[in-house]
């Protein structure tokens, strides 16, 4: 196994690679920038460096400064988490030529996957379904609304290049297709040095369901069960779930070999996702794009089917096979996560940094914080406003909602606004027990006032799903004993013996 690795990024992601090295008896090295310097991450891993000050392009994205310090360590691989360098092809072209292996995928599927046309392309050519739309980057306005009428409205304008909502504008009306056209190019370039953009259809009640695949170096390839990620701020994902309440066995099936299919047109070797696009009226599910790095969602995955993704990650990077073939992957009950964000929901979502002066982390049985957090810690402006991830396990969907409300009112972060009153009232919504929503869910249900209310009685809601999950439990029981629902000797906690959880 690889010597000592590296770490390329900050905050909890930076947190959880370390816990899988250690795991692996792996040692680490942190890098920070200034504002990082008693960042946790900082704390916990063996070694830490500083590589710069507070700007991204000054330190967690300097090229030079990080692999110097890999070379002055003698770390011998560099994972890089998500965001920062998880999909620069360049750096991972760097980290080979100086004999360091980069945890991530061949330079291929970075660089074709990490374009959205190229990755149509790809898709495509394997047979991979992807929405109406553009194989190639439109060149004016003119060739803009040639297209837009080739593929009817409503439609999408997006950034070749682009990711977290930037470079994408939706077009109702056809006059509006050249401004969409400015603004996107415009914003494309501002976000990704890029100013490519291309158009597509847009799917109605649109649904964001995505799959994990995990290749090795050897060819082997195996799909995971799939998360769904359809609620979202600004095109940016906040709670996820494993699995999705609109994916029955035989369209999980479908996407899972769709994905295969995606990764194999890049010969895909490490984790990555695989994201669709689902139309929650037809179910029909289209190639969105593929992101050739371990995802934030990640959590979810590992509690339904007890693989550590990031420690096979690592394991793959240094060459072993996959230790399990497909028919090995079983989805086991129910899993939530909500990204807790430094950010005040009754101000638009506008980022709070500040000092963290109190902090209650919650706790017990199949409750998972990923955290960066600790009382007393700055959180720092310059940086993505994101604290934890909040991950709980059940073994139903309704089991799950409960004790993800149960975590969130033991979740307290003093000093700043975080957005934990948000995700309570999400959970705890009807519309989300039942699975009615789509991507636009925030926008039709909560305005910003709303956003931050605390949900009302939020201790009753609590009970009362509790006890929804206790009466479904004993009409189970009912049925499968044939006997009466208050009768003890027909208690299912009686009779069954079962371990819930």
């Amino acid at each position: 196994m690889f010597k000592k690795i590296l770490i390329a990024n900050r905050g909890e992601i930076a947190i959880r690679v370390h816990r899988a090295c250690v795991e692996l008896g792996i040692p680490t090295v942190a890098i920070y920038s200034e504002a990082d310097r008693t960042a946790l991450h900082v704390r916990v891993c063996d070694e830490a460096y500083c590589v710069g000050p507070a700007p991204s392009r000054e330190s967690y994205l300097n090229m030079d400064r990080i692999l110097e310090v890999a070379r002055i360590t003698g770390a011998d691989a560099v994972h890089p988490g998500y965001g920062f360098l998880s999909e620069n092809a360049e750096f991972a072209e760097r980290c080979a030529a100086q004999g360091i292996t980069f945890i991530g995928p061949n330079t291929k599927a970075i660089r074709v996957m990490g374009n959205k046309t190229t990755s149509r392309v790809a898709a495509a050519e394997m047979g991979v379904p992807l929405v109406p739309g553009m194989k190639e980057n439109l060149r004016d306005e003119a060739h803009a609304m040639e297209w837009a009428q080739k593929i009817g409205l409503p439609l999408m304008m997006k950034a070749a290049a682009g990711g977290g909502g930037k470079g994408m504008r939706m077009v109702t009306r056809m006059e509006d297709v050249p401004g969409a056209f400015r603004a996107a190019r415009a914003e494309a370039l501002a976000s990704f040095n890029d100013e490519a953009v291309y158009l597509e259809r847009y799917i109605e009640s649109p649904r964001h369901v995505e799959i994990q695949v995990l290749g090795d170096k050897h060819g082997n390839i195996v799909y995971f069960p799939e998360r769904e990620c359809s609620i979202q701020r600004r095109h940016q994902k906040v709670i996820e779930e494993a699995p999705s309440t609109l994916v029955d066995p035989e369209m999980r099936k479908a996407m899972g070999e769709a994905a295969i299919k995606a990764a194999r047109s890049v010969d895909y070797d490490s984790a990555g996702t695989v994201e669709f696009i689902v139309s929650g009226k037809t179910k029909e599910f289209f190639f969105l794009e593929m992101n050739t790095r371990l995802q934030v969602e990640h959590p979810i995955t590992e509690m339904v089917t007890g693989v550590d993704l990031c420690k096979e990650m690592i394991k793959v990077a240094y060459g072993d096979p996959l230790p399990f073939t497909q028919e090995d992957i079983h989805l086991d009950g129910h899993a939530i996560e909500c990204r807790i964000y430094a950010e005040d929901p009754d101000n638009n979502f506008l980022p709070t940094p500040g000092k963290i002066i109190g902090l209650r982390v919650p706790g017990g049985p199949w409750v998972r914080d990923e955290s960066g957090m600790y009382e007393g810690l700055d959180v720092p402006i310059h940086y993505d406003p994101m604290l934890s991830k909040l991950v709980v396990w059940g073994s139903t969907r309704e089991r799950a909602i409960t004790r993800m409300l149960r975590a969130l009112g033991e979740y307290a972060v003093k000093g700043i606004k975080t957005t934990i009153p948000f995700h309570a009232r999400v959970i705890g919504s009807e519309s989300f027990a039942e699975g009615d929503f789509d991507t636009h869910y925030i926008d039709n249900h909560f305005r910003p006032a709303d956003a931050a209310r605390p949900m009302p009685h939020e201790d009753i809601a609590q009970i009362a799903a509790a006890i929804q999950v206790y009466r479904q439990d004993k009409h189970k029981a009912q049925h499968m004993l044939g006997g009466h629902p208050d009768r003890p000797e027909t208690s299912p906690w009686k009779q069954s013996g079962r371990v819930q959880r």
